[in-house]
């Protein structure tokens, strides 16, 4: 395997989330030996926890018009579905800043355009991986959305309308109150309006990662828990991975797929996009129904998603540091949000969760290569990770073995 006049036999693989995971069984399809390097373990970081959700008809850039008008109230309200640090550091004044400039109307229209490509293709990508062996466990569900009225599902009927006029499968149909209830008779009179989406799928993303770290090593990869990186150093031969206690290991190219913490690694070769932590959080309901299919209420930012130990419930945006401490009232103020939604009492909760989720400012995943041809990025997807990562691997697989595609360019880590 060849990149540009030098062979790509051995390529390591810092970070063993999805979007690592995904990279590194591409690579490995491709006949290349691959070794994941992860300071935890596997689905450690942002994919465990998250609600599971392929939906490529969602997929947007998190800068948007809209989310504008957030911005006092999450700085000021702790119970906001987005929150920001009161205390944020300069690394987080330069994300807003950048965020902001990246919140209008035009240029929201250019990253969806170029996101578009990459969902079209989104749930292809799931089906190869099936295809091959790796047990996916994804269904095909239509999701939910209901709200109070019609009011609170505007937003999100614009944005499929959106997802419709870039050229995906997004289809919709609305509801009354009565026959969102009727379709998912956990919700309460509560609900005054729906919107259906069509033709989406869920899966237990935790689950799935691990399905894809067994088939890495099932095929010969190495998976290696408990190695911190603390340095990629290309020396114009190979790259050197420096690990906090373990000596250096080799390869003929890197990928760093560190989720919220890529810039500390990746920012020598030239990759200044500012990447934040947009921590989630998530718990489960293990005691009580399961709702029947995927619920969301895009008013509160909350979703409720059917797995085989309960509903998980995930939701919020918290504009934090990546390893700031887990926040207890976050769970509660979730639960608050849903409980007038859901009949009964929502019971015990397990499972009680955050993760650190990479959202880059300009709303952009960051594939490719860097200022160096053997430092590769993949990473920056957002809430979208689990959706996205497989196909924004196939491609970067691609593109490390010397056929890049111009679906790639926009997402450049170097732009």
């Amino acid at each position: 395997m060849r990149m540009g006049s030098d062979r790509i036999e051995r390529v390591g693989v810092v970070g063993a989330g999805s979007t690592g995971l995904a990279i590194a069984w591409f690579l490995q399809r491709a006949g290349v030996q691959v070794e994941v390097l992860d300071r935890s373990g596997v689905a450690a970081g942002s994919s465990w926890g998250n609600a599971g959700w392929l939906t490529p008809a969602l997929a947007g850039p998190l800068p948007e018009p809209g989310i504008l008008r957030y911005g006092a109230r999450a700085v000021l309200d702790r119970r906001s579905p987005l929150h920001v640090s009161l205390r944020p550091s300069r690394d987080l004044w330069s994300f807003l800043a950048r965020f902001a400039r990246s919140s209008t109307r035009a240029r929201w229209a250019d990253a969806m355009g170029h996101l578009a490509s990459i969902n079209a293709v989104a749930l292809d990508a799931f089906d190869e991986l099936a295809d091959a062996g790796v047990k996916v466990g994804a269904s095909d569900v239509d999701i939910l959305a209901v709200g109070r009225t019609t009011d609170d599902l505007h937003h999100l009927a614009a944005e499929v309308a959106a997802a419709a006029e870039a050229g995906l499968d997004a289809k919709a149909d609305v509801l009354t109150g009565a026959a969102a209830r009727e379709l998912e008779p956990q919700l309460t009179d509560e609900v005054g309006a729906g919107l259906l989406l069509r033709s989406q799928r869920t899966l237990d993303p935790g689950d799935f990662c691990e399905q894809l770290a067994h088939d890495i090593v099932r095929r010969g990869g190495t998976i290696r828990p408990g190695v911190d990186v603390v340095a990629v150093h290309d020396d114009g031969r190979g790259v050197e991975v420096r690990d906090r206690l373990g000596p250096p290991r080799r390869f003929d190219a890197v990928v760093v797929a560190t989720g919220a913490w890529l810039s500390r690694l990746v920012r020598p070769y030239g990759v200044r996009v500012p990447v934040q932590a947009g921590r989630g959080y998530s718990f489960t309901m293990p005691d009580r129904p399961a709702v029947g299919r995927p619920v969301y209420l895009p008013a509160q930012r909350v979703v409720c998603t059917p797995l085989a130990n309960g509903t998980r419930v995930a939701g919020t945006m918290e504009l934090r540091a990546p390893d700031a401490p887990f926040r207890e009232d976050r769970i509660q103020q979730i639960a608050a949000a849903v409980a007038p939604y859901l009949a009964g009492e929502l019971g015990s909760r397990s499972d009680e969760w955050c993760g650190s989720r990479p959202c880059s400012a300009d709303g952009l995943p960051l594939v490719g290569a860097t200022r160096s041809s053997r430092v590769f990025v993949h990473g920056g997807h957002g809430m979208w990770g689990i959706t996205q990562g497989p196909a924004t691997a196939r491609l970067l697989a691609e593109q490390i073995l010397g056929r890049p595609s111009e679906i790639l360019r926009p997402l450049s880590p170097t732009r």
